[in-house]
């Protein structure tokens, strides 16, 4: 019963970091500057951006864990969180045109907006996973 179960964790923790991975490389492509570049070089916004890009895909990531019925249906819904983040970053920057040279050029405010609008846009999708 305990190795089911440890066989079951393993799974699905694995599982996840791949697609924690795969979602950190998908985004960085989207986005058109460099996070990991940018946070080497001590940008705070490009911190909290990423950062709440991140929260908010892991958020919905461990709903889909709670919530699915099989390791195909937790890749679905990661899937769809990947997405709805990919959407977020978007919509956020159709808002504000200035986004990408505001990111590069470490405007905190709003790095903390596209990050705080990211790990929203996590918990609804999260909630929504049911």
């Amino acid at each position: 019963m305990l190795i089911n179960g440890l066989k079951a964790f393993m799974s699905y923790f694995i599982s996840s970091v791949v697609f924690l991975f795969l979602f950190s490389i998908i985004y960085k492509r989207i986005t058109p500057y460099n996070e990991f570049k940018l946070i080497h070089e001590g940008n705070t916004a490009a911190a909290l951006s990423f950062s709440g890009a991140l929260i908010g895909f892991v958020l919905p990531m461990a709903s889909a864990i709670t919530h699915s019925a099989d390791l195909l249906d937790m890749f679905i819904w990661a899937g769809v969180a990947l997405v709805v983040q990919v959407i977020s970053f978007l919509a956020v920057r159709l808002v504000f045109p200035t986004l990408v040279n505001d990111i590069s050029s470490n405007q905190v405010s709003t790095g903390m907006f596209l990050g705080v609008i990211s790990m929203l846009t996590g918990i609804l999708n999260a909630a929504c996973i049911s």
